[in-house]
């Protein structure tokens, strides 16, 4: 068994480092409007298993509004939404052509943080005074995708 520093992992990490590299160039530095077309809300709906659940929060939802990346991936600063952004894409990526898809799907530990986070940051005058121990959504059910509008699935 070899070393890590082996010149075979030394490879297999600097094709991984160049590949990655060349991808966030793509990105940044590709087409027109890709990164914001990436942040848009028919992107995020485009390969998520979440129909019913995507057309009730866009038709009747409270923050309808908003894309998914304002409220699920965390934006208390640029690099941290980027490097999530590639993270949770990937993940998703590798999911959902893997036919890996929970049914209900659920957010992930990491995820009812960011998403509890965001609430805080954009609601931040009005839970000023309350205890944030606990998640928006315990309480606010209509609020998420599965309690919105006119359908009511299986909670988050």
């Amino acid at each position: 068994m070899g070393s890590f520093f082996s010149g075979k992992w030394l490879k297999i990490v600097g094709i991984g480092g160049v590949g990655a590299a060349l991808i966030g160039l793509f990105v940044l530095l590709g087409p027109p409007k890709l990164l914001a077309k990436t942040e848009s809300v028919d992107f995020c709906a485009s390969c998520h298993v979440m129909e019913a659940q995507h057309t009730a929060f866009m038709h009747n939802g409270a923050h309808r509004r908003l894309k998914c990346v304002d409220c699920h991936l965390p934006n208390n600063n640029v690099a941290s939404h980027y490097i999530w952004k590639s993270i949770d894409g990937l993940k998703d990526v590798l999911v959902f052509n893997g036919g890996r898809i929970a049914d209900p799907i659920k957010i992930s530990e990491h995820g009812a943080k960011v998403l509890k986070a965001n609430c805080i940051r954009c609601h931040e005058t009005l839970v000023s005074q309350m205890d944030t121990s606990r998640n928006c959504w315990s309480c606010h059910r209509r609020i998420t995708h599965t309690g919105t509008g006119a359908i009511a699935t299986n909670p988050i």
